[in-house]
């Protein structure tokens, strides 16, 4: 009995092996062994226990019983079979059809749209031919029949798909009721299946009997593509799939029923996929919804055609939907489910109002489609102080940026960073063609941008968001002026809709990576607390020092002396003149600038696929006069195999750091870029001497300086920059493909956790 209450509580499979050794034989096997020692009447008992209890072995809840004797012990081999449920062996591609319910005609008209050729027999005695497109194969959810016009032929044609192995079925309630009824049992006409019951009398004894063998050969639920994939009628929480049980089957047929009912008279069920952790992807019907939608990798596709829905399939792996229109209300349902509840968010952005912390605590490795990154568990604990205490609300996180690795240290004299080296990595990494943009001395930004305050809503769920957000680099809100953050975003959200994106993207919504300007509309704190005093402080000693040797000098030869502390007090300077040449007063939402240049994600589809020419050339279409907040991005694009094209690339860097700017970031052109030894980083920043001169202090390009700072190291800098590089895309594709919160969060927090590495934060 507890090896039966194991069996019960797994939902496995029990079997029993009996050995059948006879008495006298064990008794002459015991005296061999120590401590046997007792006489032959024990193993009698125990050998007559055994015959008696024989029969009951299957009684008593074992699903099989097999009986060895000594001479076939030998030979016996413990085979290890798969479970019915268990097609893992089939990997697709699927067309996995929801609850059809005798809506024969809308079934034609959706296998037609899936691109299926089907050929009507001429009489009853012929067979549908079901030629799907190549390699695909069709799935139903289950509910075949009852409360639709033709529950007979829907069942006939899909008994001849499934014979000719072009389809695969799950029974659903009403066909499980359908085959008591066909066993003789003793079932109530009702729900339907009254009418179902007439179609089929009149099909004839044949049909009858054809449809009980089909009915009673199908499996609860179906596991597939290597367990990445379970369709069940009602669903299945991942404790069951793949398992075989009378609970297993249950909850297939029926779902998680309470055993109350509510106050349409129908039984109250448990939402089981609202949590639903499992990584396979449960595809299911039984309850009519008005839309299907992903909650937790579950979705439900019963549309309720015969109510006056759709007929819905979802295509695999594409995870497309397919849908037509019931062609009118066959039946009255119980429960409405086609009411207009007006703009809201998706199901899935319903439910993840709240994160668990055992998603995020813990060292946990981070598995994505471009590799596997290890968060630790004191970098965990860092992060989730970050983000349980400055960030914004995380629903709006859907992405963070990497961090960017200068390029390696310049031999060039009086430099630091000179755009050779950056050219010299990439060139040996094996990429040719490279964009030089503009770097902006602003503060990193993430823009989330919505069409209308309704669009924002309805994507990210966040009650009040406006028409969006802007986060800084480590998920913390922007502004704290919102007045001044909403202005900004009306712009970007006009300047979409003038330039025609929103409807050429096909979307109400769009995450970009910007550079907000000035500096210090974010920074104004450190430069108060840390750069001006550095430089007045700076100024006065060396006026100071300047003074008293030019005094001295009347009297000693300290030229030298003084030479140096002139050329301290120009560094200070030009210190300040750096710094301040990236600042001022933001009064009014004119006094902003933006410069995006990396479209990341709209509705549906991410953008690493389009060069990075696409997106500096798409986002400059946002610029117009009648947004001043917005500003353009220069580049220019190297051939790196190509001397002038690269002379070109370095005198426009020297033009640009010259005239003022910060420096360049220089990217592949391709978005995502693959060198010998896997991605290369997706950008280098090469700094211009002027503002290497704010990061490291106004006499840093003194020779003996340099000569210490080209000692710095690189090598873990560039690691943080491709993990949080990789992490991020990961974290946009879940998002996009509407993943849970929590899967998302797996790699938003893991960025935050890779911040907490201790680097040099002059890099």
């Amino acid at each position: 009995k507890p090896l039966l209450a194991i069996a019960r509580e797994f939902h496995a499979v029990p079997v029993a092996i009996v050995l059948k050794i006879p008495p006298q034989v064990c008794h002459e096997r015991n005296q061999d062994r120590p401590n046997r020692d007792f006489g032959p009447h024990v193993t009698r008992n125990h050998w007559q226990e055994l015959r008696r209890s024989l029969p009951s072995l299957r009684r008593e809840g074992f699903r099989y019983v097999y009986e060895l004797g000594e001479s076939e012990m030998a030979d016996a081999e413990v085979v290890r079979t798969p479970l019915w449920p268990n097609k893992k062996e089939l990997t697709g591609p699927f067309d996995i059809v929801g609850d059809v319910h005798g809506c024969f005609d809308e079934l034609l008209s959706l296998l037609v749209r899936l691109g299926y050729a089907v050929e009507t027999p001429d009489d009853a005695q012929g067979t549908y031919q079901v030629v799907p497109p190549a390699g695909r194969r069709l799935i139903f959810v289950g509910d075949l029949v009852d409360r639709g016009p033709r529950s007979a032929e829907c069942l006939r044609l899909v008994m001849d798909a499934v014979a000719a192995g072009v389809a695969l079925a799950v029974p659903g309630n009403h066909d499980d009721k359908l085959l008591r009824k066909l066993q003789g049992r003793e079932v109530k006409l009702l729900h339907g299946l009254e009418q179902t019951w007439a179609e089929l009398e009149a099909a004839g004894d044949d049909f009858r009997e054809r449809a009980r063998r089909f009915l009673d050969g199908l499996v609860s639920h179906l596991v597939l593509d290597g367990g990445r994939l379970v369709v069940a009628h009602a669903g299945l929480p991942e404790s069951m799939q793949g398992r075989a049980s009378g609970a297993v089957r249950s909850f297939a047929l029926y779902g998680d029923v309470t055993g109350e009912t509510d106050e349409y008279g129908l039984p109250v069920r448990h939402n089981w996929a609202a949590e639903y952790r499992g990584s396979a992807r449960v595809v299911y019907g039984h309850t009519p919804v008005a839309e299907a939608e992903w909650l937790n990798r579950a979705v439900n596709i019963d549309t309720g055609c015969v109510f006056g829905g759709r007929l819905t399939a979802l295509r695999y792996p594409e995870l497309e939907f397919v849908s037509v229109a019931a062609s009118r209300r066959y039946a009255d349902p119980v429960r409405p489910f086609l009411a207009d509840e007006g703009v809201q968010p998706s199901l899935q952005t319903l439910h993840d109002d709240v994160l668990d912390m055992d998603d995020l605590l813990g060292r946990r490795t981070v598995s994505t489609s471009r590799g596997a990154v290890m968060v630790r568990e004191e970098q965990a604990i860092v992060a989730l102080e970050v983000l349980s205490r400055f960030s914004a609300d995380p629903r709006w996180l859907a992405y963070l940026p990497p961090t960017m690795s200068p390029c390696a240290t310049s031999t060039e004299p009086g430099y630091l960073e000179y755009p050779n080296e950056a050219f010299a990595y990439y060139r040996e990494k094996g990429v040719q063609h490279v964009v030089c943009q503009e770097k902006h001395m602003g503060s990193r930004a993430v823009v989330i941008v919505g069409r209308d305050a309704p669009s924002v809503y309805a994507r990210f769920g966040v009650e009040d968001g406006g028409l969006g957000i802007v986060t800084t680099r480590t998920g913390r809100p922007f502004f704290e002026d919102r007045s001044l953050e909403q202005g900004l975003l009306a712009q970007v959200s006009s300047a979409f809709e003038r330039s025609g994106l929103w409807e050429e993207l096909q979307t109400d919504w769009a995450i970009l990576d910007a550079e907000l300007m000035p500096w210090s509309a974010k920074a104004l704190q450190l430069l108060q607390s840390q750069y001006a005093p550095v430089a007045t402080a700076a100024a006065a000693s060396y006026t100071a020092l300047c003074a008293a040797l030019s005094e001295a000098s009347q009297h000693l030869d300290v030229s030298e002396d003084l030479d140096w502390a002139a050329t301290g007090l120009d560094c200070a300077k030009n210190y300040q003149a750096a710094y301040r040449a990236y600042c001022w007063d933001v009064l009014r939402l004119e006094d902003l600038r933006l410069a995006p240049f990396h479209l990341l994600a709209t509705e549906g589809r991410t953008h690493f696929d389009r060069d990075h020419r696409w997106h500096l050339s798409t986002l400059a279409r946002l610029v117009d006069p009648s947004f001043p907040c917005l500003q353009g991005t220069r580049s220019i694009e190297a051939d790196l195999l190509d001397a002038a094209s690269v002379a070109a690339a370095t005198q426009w860097w020297l033009d640009l750091t010259a005239s003022g700017g910060e420096g360049m970031v220089v990217k592949p052109l391709n978005f995502v870029a693959v060198g010998g030894k896997g991605l290369v980083q997706p950008a280098v920043k090469c700094r211009g001497r002027e503002y290497l001169r704010i990061i490291y202090g106004p006499e840093y390009d003194r020779e003996a300086n340099l000569a210490r700072l080209r000692e710095r190291g690189l090598g873990r800098k560039q690691a943080l920059a491709r993990k949080e590089f990789i992490l991020g895309l990961e974290a946009l594709e879940r998002f996009v493909r509407r993943e849970p919160l929590r899967l998302v969060h797996e790699c938003v927090f893991a960025i935050l956790a890779m911040e907490s590495e201790p680097v040099d934060p002059r890099l």
